[in-house]
């Protein structure tokens, strides 16, 4: 297993060095970056990071937020059909408000703890996987953010996270999952998904230090996943980002775009270092959760979910150039009646503005 687990981590650590590679440092004048900016984010999560291999066992997830925009139709992404819906949205199109477009593709994974065993586990979670992409529409000023989400995506077999599990555990030698005969059938999901974060108290102390707390409440409906959350992150240390936090995969989570010029990614160059700390509490409420719940047309495994929920996150980040590089712990309270253990994973994540 500490074989696995090194083997693991250095590929999380190669993958994210590549990704710094392929996005080299640009210099752009501070006044004109802070609004044309984009910023690009590859998150990686695995629970091996603690010994573990069960549960949410793994997931990854690349986006894009755009450029600031005055309209949401000055982004060709957006087709024209969709204006009118779109601009008569509430909270996303405030007056005076910054506004940019996200785009996001994922895979998340999911297994029992005894991935050895290839009967059905009646009594743990089912074999699943959901791939994904999400649309995000947000608008934002140096005091809140809005995030209207769309995700679309699969669950069940051709969401090919049973393949990419095998072809990870071949790879690093460790135990071949005997269980994936018995995920959740195909099924496509369309969920819609609204946040708002804050950023309160913010305070500085001389010589680049600070803090801040950011509250957030949200909520999304859906085939997928259907709930409200509500938690609060608190960030202290030096040169912080000017942003609206760190987050670990979930909608609603790109949010690591530069407000403004006092972003010390956006400082002149040999300026442009920052380290903090950040500890974030959430708690959410489920209605539905296709992935204990199971299929919504079709008999599935399933299992007795518990309808509250908690997580803890705490992590360090640093600001290296235009790079934001975290690293996060994240525990969980139990997801369903008869889960053994609180869940417990590792989170990192790479962003580059340029």
């Amino acid at each position: 297993m500490q074989r696995n687990r090194a083997l693991v981590i250095f590929s999380y650590i190669f993958i994210a060095a590549l990704f710094i590679a392929l996005f080299p440092e640009q210099v752009l004048a501070a006044d004109d970056a802070a609004r044309r900016v984009n910023t690009v984010t590859l998150y990686m999560e695995n629970d091996l990071f603690y010994n573990t291999d069960r549960q949410y066992t793994h997931g990854t997830k690349l986006s894009w937020i755009s450029p600031d925009l005055a309209e949401y139709r000055e982004n060709p992404l957006v087709p024209a059909w969709s204006y009118p819906l779109i601009e008569h949205v509430p909270f996303i199109n405030e007056p005076g408000d910054q506004r940019s477009i996200s785009v996001s593709l994922g895979q998340s994974m999911y297994t029992p703890e005894e991935i050895e065993r290839s009967e059905l586990i009646i009594d743990d979670r089912p074999y699943a996987g959901m791939t994904y992409l999400a649309i995000g529409f947000h608008s934002k000023n140096d005091q809140r953010m809005d995030t209207l989400e769309l995700d679309v995506g699969i669950v069940g077999r051709h969401s090919y996270a049973q393949d990419m599990q095998e072809a990870v555990h071949n790879i690093v030698d460790s135990t071949d999952p005997q269980g994936w005969d018995h995920q959740l059938h195909d099924e496509p999901f369309l969920n819609v998904f609204f946040e708002r974060k804050w950023r309160l108290l913010r305070t500085r102390y001389g010589r680049g230090l600070g803090s801040d707390f950011i509250p957030r409440i949200g909520g999304g409906v859906g085939n997928a996943w259907t709930g409200a959350s509500t938690g609060g992150e608190v960030r202290f240390g030096w040169n912080l980002p000017n942003d609206f936090g760190t987050y670990v995969i979930r909608p609603g989570s790109d949010s690591n775009a530069p407000l403004d010029s006092t972003d010390p990614r956006l400082f002149r160059l040999f300026d442009r270092a920052g380290v903090h700390l950040f500890f974030a509490v959430d708690g959410t409420a489920v209605a539905r959760n296709i992935l204990l719940d199971g299929n919504t047309f079709r008999d599935s495994h399933s299992v007795d979910k518990n309808h509250f929920v908690a997580c803890f996150v705490g992590g360090i980040g640093f600001i290296a150039g235009r790079y934001k590089i975290t690293y996060s712990h994240v525990y969980q309270t139990k997801e369903f009646k008869t889960q053994e253990k609180d869940q417990q994973y590792g989170a990192i994540s790479v962003s580059f503005t340029f």
